[in-house]
């Protein structure tokens, strides 16, 4: 065999010890890759419990913030439509401080009160019929029962003393009536 193919011992034992160290190097990397531990587990368990209930209480004030300020901006805007009935108000009583016509008084409330009446009906709002129909409790609250004047008022509205009014067909005020007995 010729020199150059043949390897002396010391070679090969130089490798054999390069070989054990690179296998050492392999199995400690894959020793420090192996699954964490249970304590780690559970550290990153309950850090990542721990970002999730702050990232819902966050929500949630969020919420709760939006939600007020909706509520108080609703009502904004239906004052902002009030504003121009306020202001005929203002004008009505200075203009009627000489006024001696009585009727020049009626007309003027008489439009005021009409777009009123309009504005509030273009925001859902509508006045309950309730004289002459039979009493409905879901509908009305009977403020006194008196006899009836006919025997087909029985059961029956004979009068409101105070009208019931829905809200986008939801009832928000029941109408107080008078109930023939």
């Amino acid at each position: 065999m010729s020199k150059s193919k043949v390897k002396s011992n010391e070679e090969i034992e130089g490798n054999n010890e390069l070989i054990q160290e690179n296998q050492e190097e392999v199995v400690s990397e894959n020793i420090e890759r192996q699954e964490p531990t249970a304590e780690e587990k559970l550290a990153e368990l309950n850090d990542r419990y721990l970002r999730l209930c702050a990232d819902f209480e966050n929500l949630r004030k969020r919420t709760n913030l939006e939600k007020v300020n909706l509520i108080s901006n609703a009502n904004a805007n239906l004052l902002k439509d009030l504003l121009p009935i306020l202001d005929d108000f203002d004008r009505a009583v200075l203009n009627n401080v000489n006024v001696d016509d009585a009727q020049v008084l009626k007309e003027g409330f008489n439009l005021i009160q009409h777009k009123f009446k309009s504005i509030l009906e273009s925001k859902g709002l509508k006045a309950m019929e309730a004289k002459g129909l039979d009493f409905d409790s879901e509908l009305h609250e009977a403020v006194a029962n008196i006899p009836a004047p006919e025997e087909s008022l029985k059961g029956k509205v004979i009068d409101d003393l105070e009208k019931g009014y829905y809200l986008n067909d939801s009832v928000i005020r029941y109408a107080k009536v008078v109930v023939g007995q």
